[in-house]
């Protein structure tokens, strides 16, 4: 299967890993353990080569050609209806986790829509820095670091979050605003240290 082929089957599998991240947080009550247990999405989605986009989107600064676009999208698209599907079959599984869910997206529409920007730019520059440092330095410390870092600070990961609305059951005009303001967030955010490194005329991805 081609690399464009495989876009969003492999984006699908990282919106499940990244559900799998999240229903654990929300079961268990310690959050700092949550938090780190989380780690576990991206360790699978890294190891397997799947497709997250917010563990793609910073790299296109540098490698911006058709079939990276392409499958940096393909995989949003992939994320969204995982996270989707695995909202609802975690529904009918813990359906006792849709009121901790209802709660937690209930709290994030309450925020004004520039905090939702810059919680997704700031999640955006550690997804980046995560994935980054596993590629080059062949190390997990950046995603059992970086992870954990992101959930306690209160940043927003799109793809998280879409997980969470469909758990909850949320479909509103104002729930889809604030998935796509995220999304933008962790574009931006991811964007941001490729971006000044190429300032000082640094072109390594």
């Amino acid at each position: 299967m081609s690399r464009i082929r495989a876009a969003v089957p492999d984006g699908i599998l990282a919106g499940v890993m990244v559900s799998v991240g999240g229903t654990v947080l929300l079961s268990v009550d310690n959050r700092y353990l949550g938090a780190v247990l989380f780690s576990i999405a991206l360790l699978v989605i890294c190891y397997f080569g799947f497709n997250l986009y917010t563990g793609k989107v910073g790299f296109l600064w540098n490698i911006h050609g058709r079939e990276e676009l392409s499958m940096a999208f393909l995989g949003l698209l992939g994320n969204l209806i995982g996270a989707v599907l695995s909202g609802i079959l975690i529904a009918a599984a813990l359906p006792q986790l849709r009121e901790t869910a209802i709660a937690a997206c209930e709290k994030r529409l309450m925020q004004l829509p520039v905090q939702t920007l810059l919680r997704g730019f700031f999640c955006g520059v550690l997804m980046y820095s995560a994935v980054w440092i596993y590629r080059e330095k062949k190390t997990v410390t950046g995603i059992l670091f970086c992870i954990p870092v992101f959930i306690l600070a209160g940043f927003e990961h799109s793809v998280a979050d879409m997980f969470y609305f469909a758990l909850a059951g949320l479909c509103t005009p104002k729930a889809i605003a604030f998935i796509l303001l995220a999304v933008l967030g962790n574009s931006l955010g991811g964007m941001l240290i490729p971006a000044v490194r190429s300032l000082k005329g640094d072109r390594t991805p």
